[in-house]
């Protein structure tokens, strides 16, 4: 099994940055891939970024050139990070991280709002 517990989101104002962690425990020699995903209000969860282990990351059109998935394995922890930039309005959103490690894992969420 992976737990997750994300960190990291706050209250940002639009063109700022955020990064968002996700740090993972038990299993994570298992990860397979990890991505975020995003829950704004009244709407369906929606993936924003994903990246297979020893692979490519791939990206939802509207984070495009602004958002960036990484994944840090550093003294034995793994940490999977999710940097924001130009932020919009419209990025506000409870951001999840997620794992397929034979089985799918998930956080509890952070919270991210964009507003001035």
């Amino acid at each position: 099994q992976v737990q997750l517990v994300e960190s990291g989101g706050g209250l940002v104002q639009p063109g700022g940055s955020l990064r968002l962690s996700c740090a993972a425990s038990g299993s994570t020699d298992r990860i397979a891939a990890s991505a975020w995903y995003r829950q704004a209000p009244g709407k369906e969860r929606e993936l924003v970024a994903r990246r297979v282990t020893g692979g490519s990351a791939s990206y939802a059109d509207s984070v495009k050139g602004r958002f960036t998935i990484s994944r840090d394995d550093d003294n034995a922890k793994t940490t999977i990070y999710l940097q924001m930039n130009s932020l919009k309005p419209e990025d506000t959103a409870v951001y999840y991280c997620n794992v397929l490690a034979r089985g799918v894992y998930w956080g509890q969420g952070t919270r991210v709002t964009v507003s001035s």
